[in-house]
């Protein structure tokens, strides 16, 4: 191919449109996940027994029954005498424990989140600190509505002020707590952080840290990172991830998901934010652990490795210098749907960058599962997938789409998802068609490409695709169908079959491949 050819070749892809279709596509991806978020991670939780939290109490049952009515609890509460004023709040801790249908509207009504809040700051009595703590906790464990009641009555501070505690029970709880306030939302998240709680943070974890402590801890990282509109303050998060990338080398199932969850909503925003990920060395132990057994680690593992390569083409290569793209091959025959979907997305992006990146893409032999993805794949994951192959017609050089089609034979089954009954889907599909037949004709192959097509049966799905419903989607097919393969009745009379010695033969030039395959 001559120095113009390319030239003009490079004129064609649009990188930055790449780039944003990748971004907009991680949105939309991200939407998703985030609507089945209940089955991936808890954002608030309510201490419900002894096995949740060592309390200090020793109690054998926490949900041992309340003997008390909530008159009697206020009332003994707002007493002078310190005995019958435990007794009531562990009584209220102990209806807020309930772990169906806790009466919290109820006890809000009684007026106890003032009294608990008032209990937090009675350093004298870390035990009645504790129950206030927990109290409080269940409290915040439910809608935003009573999360909010917490908030209001200024139990933020005080709990942040715990984690300073000589008690570690209590600084636990109150991790548990600030856990919950953090996880209803952007506007509780930040007043929890602009009360100074990465301080409080940092100042927790170390190697004596107990696991039970640590989980928490991590939790709350993750819940600080979370929501968008507007996203945490970066300043403050940027302290976190130090941290959070070291504890990506421990073992535990729960502090390595909820740390590579945090990583994935810092990762999903900016290349500003991408890259302080990458700077603190989290690519290595991210792409590690891609190879884990646990899912529940490999999807927010995925989730932050897929959109770190939606970056800059630095912050790819770091994922596939790190060994990610072996990892991702796996990934792409997973029993698991959604992991699937997210390992060909994330291919899908890494293809929207440059040549040397795709290249990496298929020395590692990814569009073999890509191509059974296309065949056999959901169509969730199949729309991915033909992500993959579009990026690659866009922004590939000629010798690697070629490969597509011969070596790895992708346009069978690419063509096929013309069939999908996902609209999002075709459209994928007639753009990376287009693509190709753009190429074809800078190589002089449009009639190969045709017959291929067609022989495929590319060309009937085409044509049936001009009564789609969808406008973009018929305009798009009768473009193809009008440019490629109506070309007047001098073209069918070329394309026409002649008789040979007897027999019917197509025209040379497009009948019969070339020696070693198609070539455009």
């Amino acid at each position: 191919m001559s120095k113009s050819d390319t030239s003009r070749l490079n004129s064609y892809k649009s990188n930055s449109i790449n780039s944003q279709d990748s971004r907009m596509r991680r949105h939309e991806v991200t939407v998703e996940l985030r609507k089945s978020k209940k089955e991936d991670q808890l954002f608030k939780r309510r201490n419900i027994n002894e096995e949740d939290i060592v309390s200090p109490l020793k109690e054998n049952n926490c949900q041992s029954p309340v003997q008390m009515s909530i008159d009697e609890m206020v009332a003994a509460m707002n007493g002078q005498d310190v005995d019958r004023q435990f007794v009531g709040m562990q009584s209220a801790r102990k209806m807020l424990s309930r772990e169906r249908n806790p009466p919290i509207d109820l006890m809000i009504g009684h007026g106890i989140v003032p009294i608990c809040i008032r209990f937090l700051q009675n350093h004298e009595n870390p035990l009645l600190q504790f129950e206030a703590a927990w109290a409080l906790t269940n409290i915040a464990s439910g809608t935003s509505e009573q999360t909010r009641c917490v908030i209001e009555q200024n139990a933020v501070p005080h709990f942040v002020a715990l984690l300073k505690s000589k008690s570690i029970n209590l600084a636990e709880q109150a991790v548990w707590a600030l856990g919950n306030i953090a996880g209803d939302g952007a506007a509780a998240r930040d007043i929890v952080i602009q009360h100074n709680v990465v301080d409080g943070i940092l100042g927790l974890v170390n190697f004596e840290t107990p696991l039970s402590f640590l989980r928490n801890i991590v939790w709350l990282m993750s819940n600080l990172c979370r929501n968008k509109n507007p996203s945490p303050p970066f300043e403050e998060i940027k302290r976190l991830l130090p941290v959070i990338s070291q504890l990506l080398l421990g073992d535990d199932p729960q502090v390595l998901a909820d740390a590579c969850w945090a990583l994935s909503y810092v990762t999903d925003d900016e290349n500003l934010k991408i890259q302080a990920v990458v700077d603190t060395g989290a690519v290595t132990h991210l792409v590690k652990l891609l190879g884990t057994d646990e899912a529940s680690i490999i999807v927010p593992a995925l989730r932050s490795v897929g959109n770190i390569v939606t970056g800059t083409d630095l912050q790819t290569d770091a994922v596939i210098a790190a060994g990610g793209l072996p990892r991702l091959g796996v990934l792409l025959q997973h029993s698991k749907c959604n992991i699937v979907k997210e390992a060909a997305w994330t291919v899908s992006n890494i293809t929207a960058g440059n040549p040397k990146q795709i290249q990496a893409v298929i020395d590692a032999g990814l569009f073999t599962p890509i191509r059974n993805v296309l065949e056999k794949g959901d169509f969730k994951s199949q729309k991915e997938a033909a992500w993959a192959v579009t990026n690659t017609t866009t922004s590939g050089t000629p010798e690697q789409i070629i490969d597509l089609i011969e070596k790895y034979q992708i346009l069978k089954p690419f063509c096929d998802l013309l069939d999908a009954k996902d609209p999002r889907t075709v459209k994928v599909v007639l753009m990376g068609l287009g693509n190709l037949f753009v190429l074809a004709e800078k190589l002089g192959g449009t009639e190969n490409l045709c017959l291929m097509v067609e022989e495929m049966g590319g060309l009937d799905k085409l044509e049936k695709l001009q009564e789609h419903e969808n406008e973009e989607i018929y305009k798009k097919a009768f473009a193809l169908v009008d440019t490629y393969f109506n070309s007047g009745e001098d073209a069918e009379a070329e394309l026409a079959p002649q008789e040979v010695n007897g027999a019917l033969e197509f025209n040379a030039g497009h009948s019969n491949a070339p020696e070693g395959g198609y070539t455009f």
